[in-house]
């Protein structure tokens, strides 16, 4: 089935902005339900946890079962499983049981982590059709319903507005969003001939030994921690470790969330002027300044101004990561899972180390290893430059 790029490309727009607006509602209200549990800095990480293992099972299934089935049928399940464990992580919140929202969190993350592969399959080829950088300006919507999310959470949690109420509304949201653009994404977008199904090993081996590719791999892992981080820890960084009041720290990550945005908008037209590896390189090193001034200067001023550097240093490395793995070889498909599939480790290890970290040494200090892993990060940006001699044409499928 062949659709116009230009309505596949909106699809992918919208379908980028569900989850971005249902993980920021969640976030932002990381306080109310921390404190609805009564539960301490070292147990909201294993809670979190549940987050990780939910979204590294997601994608490390994710590749096959796009490969089989297609990505349109993976992004239906994933959309629908975010919209569901939003509403499991309200209810078990309303219910004071920490089990419940780790469950809740876990389902979330295997549809967010299956989808959002799905996701960058569909837009990888969308922006080869289309001829031009737009994935970052498909994150750009992803962040852009962090924004508003943040902003409704914030209001609402400055007003003490019920947990589960207001997931249970964005879960609508995202299923009435789902509803009306699932079919303008081919049903066979990502998916193998039936050949390729009995040798998956050997199409794995392949990709695993592109030295390129692993380091672009190694970029999206450092820039995703960091993004990452924001998402699960920045409210109670700025509660914890800066003396904001919840309200406000709803507030700051928002502001993280407006600069994501603005980098992911804008981004695209410096990657089509500088080039892949300059804007991996430039995003690393201003979110390890920002991340720097979080950790190290005591000032309120200064962190919620750093929240900015924070998040247009995070803007561009996942979309722009995720392009250069589309492009390092044959494959793109199987390229783009793969590299998510790396970067998304940084989902797993990071809430649980963080949260333990932050037990023993506070929340501010426990973001070191991720400055120590972005600033690395700027020295593996050159394997992201294009090599189109390395990309032979594939047939067209979709």
């Amino acid at each position: 089935m062949s659709l116009d790029p230009a309505r596949r490309r909106t699809a992918v727009f919208v379908l980028f902005f569900a989850p971005g607006l249902t993980i920021s509602s969640w976030v932002t209200r990381t306080p109310d339900v921390r404190d609805l549990l009564g539960a301490s800095t070292a147990q909201m990480g294993l809670i979190l946890f549940g987050l990780s293992v939910g979204s590294m099972l997601g994608i490390l299934c994710s590749g096959t079962v796009v490969a089989r089935w297609g990505a349109r049928l993976v992004i239906l399940v994933g959309t629908s499983a975010v919209a569901a464990g939003a509403v499991v992580v309200g209810a078990g919140a309303a219910a004071g049981s920490g089990t419940a929202v780790a469950l809740g969190l876990g389902l979330f993350g295997l549809g967010m982590g299956g989808g959002e592969v799905a996701l960058n399959v569909e837009g990888a080829e969308v922006e080869r059709l289309l001829g031009r950088s737009t994935l970052p300006a498909m994150h750009g919507f992803f962040s852009l319903g962090t924004v508003l999310g943040a902003v409704a959470g914030m209001c609402l949690t400055a007003i003490g507005f019920p947990v589960f109420v207001h997931l249970l509304v964005v879960a609508v949201v995202v299923l009435g969003a789902l509803a009306l653009v699932i079919r303008r994404v081919p049903a066979d977008v990502g998916r193998q001939p039936a050949a390729a199904h009995r040798e998956p090993g050997a199409a794995r081996a392949a990709v695993w030994k592109d030295p390129a590719l692993l380091l672009i791999g190694c970029v999206i892992l450092a820039l995703a921690l960091a993004e990452g981080t924001a998402n699960d820890w920045l409210p109670l960084v700025m509660v914890d470790g800066h003396g904001f009041d919840a309200a406000l720290g709803s507030a700051v990550y928002a502001v993280f969330a407006a600069a994501m945005t603005m980098g992911r908008f804008v981004g695209g037209r410096f990657v089509d002027r500088f080039g892949r590896a300059a804007a991996l390189c430039g995003s690393a090193l201003v979110g390890a300044a920002g991340l720097a001034l979080v950790i190290f200067v005591d000032n309120q001023v200064v962190a919620a101004t750093a929240a900015v550097l924070w998040g247009l240093g995070a803007s561009l490395g996942f979309p722009v990561a995720l392009s250069a793995a589309g492009d390092s070889g044959t494959d793109s498909a199987a390229r783009v899972a793969l590299a998510a599939t790396v970067g998304y480790v940084a989902f797993l290890v990071g809430p649980p180390s963080l949260g333990y970290l932050g037990q023993h040494f506070g929340l501010r200090h426990a973001l070191i290893p991720v400055l120590v892993l972005v600033t690395a990060a700027a020295f593996a940006t050159p394997a992201a430059r294009s090599r189109p001699e390395a990309r032979a044409p594939e047939p067209a499928g979709t």
